[in-house]
């Protein structure tokens, strides 16, 4: 099972937003809770199932002797991590560190993105889709991989 799909959602009073069925579903079937981590990258925030985050942050924890780079990118994605599960309602809260990192308010861009999620401030999204030239994506695919529209 992997995250697909793009909605619009809004967000309560409180920072919070629904989750759809879907991806709740896809949260209790990788932990028993439900438990996720959000935390910050690409400007957005990132939701992954709590087993998935484990090992993510154990690979990056065991890179050692990095360079600046390598280590300001594990400050910003360890450090903005948040582990929490939804709500009864299917709601998850987001902090006031993850909303002003991804500059989201009132709307968010919920987008599945295979193992994990990622929450969008609209225009950033579509800003970071529509200055991108595929041109050249199909290289990283391999060899093995048709990809033909």
């Amino acid at each position: 099972m992997y995250f697909r799909g793009r909605s619009l959602r809004s967000l309560d009073s409180k920072g919070r937003l629904v989750l759809p069925p879907e991806f709740r579903e896809i949260l209790f079937s990788r932990s028993a809770d439900g438990k996720m981590v959000l935390t910050t990258y690409d400007n957005c925030v990132v939701g992954f199932p709590l087993p998935d985050w484990l090992e993510f942050e154990g690979r990056l924890i065991g890179i050692k002797k990095a360079p600046l780079k390598v280590r300001n990118f594990k400050r910003l994605v360890l450090g903005g991590a948040e582990e929490m599960a939804s709500d009864g309602s299917g709601r998850i809260r987001l902090s006031k560190d993850h909303l002003a990192y991804a500059g989201i308010s009132r709307e968010a861009v919920l987008m599945g993105y295979g193992t994990h999620f990622e929450l969008w401030q609209p225009g950033r999204l579509d800003t970071a889709i529509s200055s991108d030239n595929f041109d050249d994506v199909a290289e990283h695919f391999g060899d093995d991989f048709e990809f033909d529209l």
